[in-house]
This record gives C-alpha cells, sequence and structure tokens, in this order.
C-alpha cells in the first residue's frame, strides 16, 4: 500500500469482476461493495460517502433513473462511472446529462483499471483523457499539460483529432464482443483517399494534410454521435458503426435477428451522405479547380455476417476496398457484393 491514506469512505456499486484486473485488493482500500443496484442505493441513501462509484451494466435501461436517485440523496459527493471501452459513449452521454441543473454523474474511468489507480482517482482527481477536469491541487499547470498530452497521444491521431488505429480496434474488439451477447449488429467501413499520392506530389504534403482533415471533418459530421471515426494510417480511414446502446431498449428481440439478415442500411446511407458531402469540399490550397475532385474507395464489412472477430471483419473490408479500387475506383463495395457498389442499393 506504500504511502496510501485510507481515509476516504467510498461505495462501489455493480459487478466489480468486469472493472478491475485486481479485484482481490479492494479490501485493502477499505471501499464498500454493493453488487446489486437496488442495494447500493439504499445503502447510500442512509449513510454518507465521499465518493461512489457505479459500474456501468451491459443492460443499461435503468442506469439513468438510478443516477438520478443517487445524485439526488448525494448533492456533494462525487459519483464515478466505471465503463468498457465500448460503453463509453454511453458514459459521455450520461456525464453531460442533467437533472435539476445538476451533472448525474462526475466522470468516469475506462475499464478494467487496477483498485490502486481507481483510488488516486477518486481521492486525488487524476486528469483524464477524454473529459476535462478541474486543475489538481499540488501539480503545478505545466505538469497537467504534459500528462494531458501523452495521454492524448496514446488515443488520438495527432493530425485529424480522430481516434487512433491502436483506439479503433480495441474498441471495436470489445464492441465485437458486447454485440455476440446481445445479438446486436457492428458494421467496418474501411476507406481511402483516391489518388492522394497525386495530391501529396502535385500540390504538396500541407495540401495533403488539408484534405485529410477535411476528410475527418465531414465523416465525423455525416456519423451518429455514437459512432466512432479513426484515421489508421496514412490516409486510410476506419469507421464501427454500432447499434445506439440507448435506443437498444426500443427493439424487440424480432428486431434485431431480423436487422441481422439484412444490409447494414445506416451504415450504407452515412457511407453515401460522406461521398457526397466529400465531393463538394472546396479545398483552398489546390487552387481554381479544388472543388468536386476528392473520392474515396471503400469497402463495408459487418458482423456476424462477414466475420466473427475485428481480424476477420478488417480483412473483408480491405478486401472489398481493394475491388473497388480494381473495378475503377470513387465507390464503396459491400463484401459479397463484388458487382456493384453502395450507390446501386436503394
Amino acid at each position: 500500500m506504500g504511502t496510501t491514506d485510507i481515509d476516504s469512505r467510498i461505495l462501489l456499486i455493480g459487478d466489480v469482476s468486469k472493472a478491475f484486473l485486481d479485484v482481490d485488493t479492494l479490501g485493502a482500500f477499505g471501499i464498500e461493495i454493493q453488487t446489486d443496484m437496488l442495494d447500493g442505493i439504499e445503502v447510500a441513501v442512509k449513510s454518507r460517502f465521499d465518493a461512489i462509484a457505479v459500474v456501468i451494466p451491459s443492460t443499461q435501461t435503468e442506469l439513468n433513473s438510478a443516477l438520478k436517485v443517487l445524485r439526488r440523496h448525494n448533492q456533494n459527493t462525487k459519483i464515478i462511472l466505471l465503463a468498457q471501452m465500448s460503453q463509453e459513449p454511453a458514459a459521455l452521454n450520461f456525464v453531460g446529462s442533467s437533472d435539476n441543473g445538476g451533472a448525474v454523474a462526475d466522470d468516469y474511468l475506462i475499464c478494467p483499471v487496477r483498485v490502486d489507480k481507481f483510488y488516486h482517482f477518486i481521492v486525488h482527481g487524476s486528469p483524464m483523457t477524454h473529459a476535462p477536469m478541474p486543475p489538481v491541487i499540488g501539480i503545478g499547470a505545466a505538469t497537467q499539460m504534459k500528462i494531458k498530452q501523452l495521454e492524448k497521444l496514446a488515443t488520438e491521431d495527432e493530425l485529424t483529432g480522430l481516434k487512433n488505429r491502436r483506439y479503433i480496434w480495441e474498441f471495436a474488439r470489445q464492441i465485437i464482443e458486447h454485440a455476440k451477447k446481445e445479438s446486436a449488429m457492428v458494421t467496418l467501413l474501411v476507406f481511402d483517399i483516391d489518388n492522394f499520392k497525386h495530391y501529396n506530389d502535385v500540390y504538396s504534403h500541407s495540401a495533403g494534410d488539408d484534405i485529410l482533415k477535411q476528410a475527418a471533418i465531414l465523416m465525423c459530421r455525416c456519423c451518429r454521435e455514437h459512432d466512432i471515426v479513426g484515421r489508421i494510417g496514412g490516409d486510410e480511414f476506419a469507421v464501427i458503426f454500432w447499434d445506439d446502446p440507448h435506443r437498444k431498449a426500443l427493439h424487440t428481440e424480432d428486431e434485431r435477428r431480423s436487422a441481422q439478415a439484412d444490409h447494414p442500411k445506416e451504415a450504407i446511407f452515412i457511407a453515401k451522405r460522406f461521398r457526397s458531402e466529400l465531393g463538394k469540399a472546396e479545398l483552398h490550397l489546390l487552387g481554381p479547380e479544388g472543388r468536386g475532385i476528392l473520392t474515396i474507395s471503400g469497402g463495408l464489412a459487418t458482423f456476424p455476417r462477414d466475420g466473427y472477430t475485428i481480424q476477420q471483419l478488417f480483412q473483408q473490408a480491405d478486401n472489398a476496398l481493394l475491388e473497388a479500387k480494381r473495378s475503377g475506383k470513387n465507390r464503396i463495395y459491400l463484401v459479397g457484393r463484388p458487382d456493384s457498389d453502395i450507390a446501386d442499393i436503394e
């Protein structure tokens, strides 16, 4: 334990096995654990805690109501969410939502995490990569900035601000494991800029960087809030389309099974819209002819129809992308449909 002082009362609610790498050490930190949400709420109402941590469950239909109750009875207590990487959009939604003017939750941690790191975050408020935090007492501004920069480099692409390859692969791996349990769909789009080397050679690398930044902005605008957009290398991008966790409760099992038999219509619609917007983009570094000349080629692969792992989906999407290139570029192919691109799908 070293010099750590166990002087903060912390209540932990939920399945701790999903949240920590070293669950056995929880007892050494004096953390009270309630695995059932209702029992946790009852304890939180009767006692005062410095912090309450809630493990986000796989089914989140009642979580918002539970957090509101916890907040109502613990106005001055930090409420922290413990989320899997695939649950980060949901965590952001809960942290950003409000109840009578106050945040439902204060922040979140991506799990699994070590217990000592969790405890240090609860007690000292260490800065996170995903959300702005108030200044940490005792740490200089320059040191805080350096920490934030290092954390950002671990998950984001420096040029475009999108998620990087490491993040995309890990998120996709986790969301596929989640989809296996929930009978959900995950669709991967891999695409690159047609003739990108030409733009770099003729108009300079600054123009090439401008194209990549523009493509990143347009793709994010076209996607839904919970979809994940990343740059995975050079002029190659990846987008993970997945079921909205807040709408999942509205769909029946029959509807989900029916959806798996169809092509990923929302992903196709978004990809079509992106191609259209990119074609209308104005790129001033390319001069007066820099409008309406950018095109992409890509491939779409869907879990579970086209692959059962992230490696299989990337391989299938890459193969479809190569087929699109061979067929004349400026098109996106679905796996299993090499005779036509998404433009021919109504």
